[in-house]
């Protein structure tokens, strides 16, 4: 935006230095371009300097982007003699460099106030995108929701809500999950139990635990001990052992 707008200065001081019969188009040509041009090859440099100072104090940030328009503006100084010796000197046409510095003063208010533009859009910019609200993605499974599935070297992760039941088997604990799959992981019963409970998990016997989530019914076997009726036509004993496991399933039953 601030190269356009300074490209259409240029275009315009360079119609009305022409105006008139006054000068040769390509000379003005020639002093204007080389000035945009050397604005443009130093664009960065505003950029960098807001993005290096973004962490610093306000005081600190003001002294860092005056000694950045500073730079800028002895660099775009600098630039334009350099193409402008040169393209005069391929014209044929006289140009003197000294002379041109002994006019810096009256460059560097112009420089600053583009400094100042550039500054301005950046941290304009900058803000927007801050401001801007995320883009919506894939929805990943929190830490808390999952768990995960050890065999050795081999891991499955799974979301908790797919755990029916875990039941013990020797040295290793199966996972009964919604799908059908019937993973072994090397632990005992107790300690899965420990991670488990809190997580919505209840022992129902010294064999099982269940996923209180997705108990699906009760059925009484006598002598106080139950049958727990879980998704997917999965079943697992309630023994009378865990009275509080059988209160916190009642409360936890599909109406």
């Amino acid at each position: 935006m601030v190269l356009i707008a300074a490209a259409a200065v240029c275009l315009l001081n360079v119609l009305g230095f022409t105006q008139g019969g006054r000068g040769r188009v390509v000379e003005h040509l020639v002093y204007e371009g080389s000035s945009w041009l050397a604005i443009a090859l130093l664009a960065w440099l505003p950029w960098v300097a807001l993005r290096g100072t973004r962490t610093w104090r306000w005081p600190a940030r003001v002294v860092a982007q005056a000694v950045g328009a500073l730079v800028f503006s002895l660099l775009h100084v600098g630039l334009f003699i350099l193409f402008r010796a040169t393209a005069f000197g391929v014209l044929d046409h006289p140009y003197d460099p000294v002379m041109a510095m002994a006019e810096y003063r009256y460059e560097v208010w112009k420089d600053v106030l583009a400094y100042a533009m550039f500054a301005g859009c950046y941290g304009l910019v900058g803000r927007l995108d801050t401001a801007r609200p995320a883009e919506p993605g894939p929805t990943a499974p929190l830490l808390d929701d999952v768990f995960d599935i050890r065999d050795g070297a081999r891991l499955a992760r799974v979301r908790l809500d797919d755990i029916l039941a875990v039941r013990s088997a020797g040295n290793y604990a199966q996972f009964h999950l919604r799908d059908g799959r019937r993973p072994l992981m090397r632990s005992s019963l107790a300690a899965l139990e420990s991670e488990l409970a809190p997580r919505g998990f209840c022992r129902t016997h010294k064999s099982w635990l269940v996923n209180s989530r997705a108990v699906r019914g009760l059925t009484p076997e006598g002598s106080g001990d139950y049958e727990v009726a879980l998704e997917g036509g999965l079943s697992a004993p309630l023994s009378r052992r865990y009275p509080q496991s059988l209160l916190r399933l009642r409360s936890s039953q599909v109406p």
